[in-house]
């Protein structure tokens, strides 16, 4: 009907006119014309079709803080770790929720894409090629950041609903050490976005969920380095390739248990041991809120790892136990505008294998004994534009093994933030590191740090 409607329409505007009527030209242009409407009518009751047969198209990733722990709660993965306001990702998720004419959602062709600019000033009075940290070898980035103006590690992020049963995320990290630019695959996945009863799949590279800060990317930390702990047993943060499982509890406390398997490469692993299943984990969170003003999580997990050649000289068996807390309290619940936070994590190491010297195999020693380390920070977020914190970091060194030590390295760490907005700040920090008996490291940095591209939420 709309057809006939159309083309007479067209006709008897054309035919008034005896010029048109003859013209052979202009019956060529109609019939152009009345391809073009039969195109559209057709792709018209193709979406109609289509609107009535597709189902509710997969969830996009959150846009609010506030709500980190009901949507920790509610999907087994939160979405990528840098917050932004609802306006700024309006657009992307209206692309990702509409389904394509093809049948296909339309965000499997246009993801969020993410770049977080992330550079430095430091300054040591210390050296750090003569840092040297008793009772822990240095290994991964367990290092001192280099003097002067740094590059830092900054990334570009791409993440996008694949279709209704799968989200996915590659996350490329550039840096540059010593003078040569390097870069790498810092995450690679696939999420599983339609298990039944709350569990989650997880495939690829990715940041093992032990602990409370090695999920998270490090621009997201509230210092610009990590802690102790996390320098001295992990290498400053543990990602591998692998799979990972998690199951969410349907409660009103967020309960989540999952495990994972890794080919055990990156310290404290190394040499993907057990046919490259080296590495195997297990954890645990607790959270919740308290009243409408506080929230809090806890969780508990472990690393055990199967080790042949790490970079520190181990090999044998290793297990990494963490015990994390977090609490946090603001008024109203509004922790965008002000707040505290507190947050501590505690490591044992245990190690039984051998010690052998990467610079000469020849030299070798029992290596069987704990070690322990952990941090406690305050942060007070004064307002959406500043916060100020400080952080307390030690380790206890084994008194037996190829690195046994009577004294035990410690820092103070104290920070000021200015936020532009939630896609730019600088920071302040001063630390006075204590790493061995007869050094002490007093550094000043200075690190700026931007984001461009449209994020998700901070996970809590």
């Amino acid at each position: 009907m709309r057809k006939s409607l159309l083309t007479l329409c067209i006709a008897s505007v054309l035919g008034a006119s005896p010029a048109f009527a003859a013209d052979a030209a202009t019956d060529r242009r109609i019939e152009a014309l009345e391809a073009q409407v039969k195109a559209l009518q057709a792709e018209l009751q193709a979406l109609k079709s289509q609107s009535t047969a597709t189902a509710t198209p997969p969830p996009t990733p959150a846009s609010s803080e506030e709500a980190e722990i009901d949507a920790l709660a509610a999907t087994p993965e939160a979405t990528p770790d840098v917050a932004a306001p609802a306006d700024a990702t309006a657009g992307v998720q209206a692309t990702a929720g509409a389904p394509s004419a093809s049948g296909a959602n339309g965000n499997a062709f246009n993801p969020a894409i993410s770049i977080i600019l992330n550079g430095s000033y430091s300054h040591h009075s210390l050296d750090p090629d003569r840092y040297a940290r008793a009772g822990f070898p240095l290994a991964g980035e367990g290092g001192p950041s280099a003097n002067g103006f740094s590059l830092g590690e900054s990334e570009v992020s791409f993440a996008a609903n694949i279709d209704d049963k799968f989200y996915g995320q590659l996350t490329v990290a550039m840096e540059s050490e010593d003078g040569q630019d390097e870069l790498g695959v810092e995450e690679a996945y696939i999420d599983t976005t339609a298990l039944p009863a709350g569990f989650n799949l997880r495939l690829g590279r990715f940041f093992s969920n032990i602990g409370y800060l090695n999920s998270h990317h490090a621009h997201t930390d509230a210092f610009f380095d990590r802690p102790l702990a996390y320098q001295a047993f992990l290498g400053g943060q543990y990602g591998d390739d692998g799979v990972q499982l998690r199951w969410v509890a349907p409660t009103s406390l967020l309960f989540e248990v999952g495990g994972e398997v890794l080919r055990g490469q990156n310290y404290p692993s190394g040499g993907a041991q057990d046919g490259g299943l080296g590495t195997r984990t297990l954890f645990a969170h607790l959270g919740g809120d308290v009243g409408a003003e506080n929230e809090w999580l806890a969780g508990v997990s472990m690393l055990r790892t199967k080790t042949e050649g790490g970079e520190d000289g181990f090999n044998g068996d290793a297990k990494v136990y963490v015990a994390d807390a977090t609490w946090k309290w603001a008024p109203q619940g509004n922790f965008k505008d002000g707040g505290i936070t507190l947050r501590g994590e505690y490591f044992l190491d245990d190690r039984d294998g051998v010690f052998v010297d990467p610079a000469d195999d020849t030299i070798t020693a029992a290596w069987n004994g704990q070690r322990r380390g952990g941090y406690v920070e305050a942060l007070y977020r004064l307002n959406r534009v500043w916060d100020v914190g400080y952080r307390y970091d030690r380790l206890w060194a084994d008194a037996d093994g190829p690195f046994a030590s009577d004294f035990d390295p410690y820092r103070h760490t104290a920070e000021l933030t200015w936020r532009n907005s939630e896609f730019s700040l600088f920071r302040l920090q001063l630390s006075r590191d204590k790493p061995n008996a007869d050094d002490s490291d007093n550094a000043v940095t200075l690190q700026y740090q931007t984001s461009l591209g449209a994020h998700g939420a901070h996970k809590f």
